[in-house]
This record gives structure tokens, C-alpha cells and sequence, in this order.
């Protein structure tokens, strides 16, 4: 898997599929110094070939995963929204509004805490 056409190609549900890619192209045309690419079968976008932040599709939501340092300096925001979260993730049921503010600082925030990154993760 090489595109998120085929990437998005694996949501079986249409409406997900379609939120999932908004929701993607949002981030990407709000940040466009960020490449996406399909890696370990995920959308991620990736910063001078270091990670910013990562998608997944589940039955009931869809899983958004920042690097855990990020997370969790945004995890009371995330909580106050309804989301739910793992220790490496959050997740947006796919019914719950998508608060692209708190999206867009937490990619800011990534980008700038990984600026001078020469890996892949932190």
C-alpha cells in the first residue's frame, strides 16, 4: 500500500472512509511543509523524514497518534473534548465533532518539538 487512495480503500464503511480522508487532507493542506506517506499500512505525515502524527481507522473511531511526548502534553485537552485515549493514541468516535483546533496545535507543536529530529521517532 503506497497511496492513501489505497489506504482509504481499506475503510469499509463509505462514511468513514470520507471523514477519514477529509480529515487527513485537512491536516496536510493546513501544513504543507508536511509529505504524507503510507507507512506500517498507516497515513502519517511526515516532517524532513521525521514523524508528526499518524492515522487509523477503527470500527468505531478513528485513532490519531502524535508522538507520546505531544500526547501527552495535550491530554487534558483531548479529555475535555470526550476523546478517548491509550497511552499512545487518542480516538474521535466517528459520531463526536473533530476539534480541528486542538488538531492543528497539536501538529504545530509537534513540528516545533521535532525541528532539529534526525529520526524517525523521538
Amino acid at each position: 500500500m503506497d497511496t492513501l487512495q489505497e489506504y482509504l480503500e481499506t475503510v469499509p464503511n463509505e462514511e468513514h472512509r470520507a471523514s477519514m480522508q477529509h480529515l487527513i487532507e485537512w491536516v496536510a493542506g493546513s501544513f504543507p511543509d508536511l509529505n504524507l506517506e503510507i507507512k506500517w499500512n498507516q497515513p502519517m505525515l511526515l516532517h524532513n523524514g521525521t514523524f508528526i502524527i499518524g492515522f487509523s481507522a477503527a470500527a468505531k473511531y478513528v485513532s490519531i497518534a502524535p508522538e507520546t511526548a505531544i500526547l501527552h502534553e495535550f491530554l487534558e485537552r483531548i479529555t475535555e473534548t470526550g476523546y478517548g485515549h491509550t497511552k499512545m493514541k487518542f480516538q474521535i468516535k466517528w459520531n463526536q465533532e473533530i476539534d480541528y483546533d486542538l488538531l492543528h496545535d497539536i501538529v504545530e507543536r509537534s513540528i516545533e518539538f521535532k525541528k532539529d529530529s534526525t529520526t524517525f521517532w523521538a
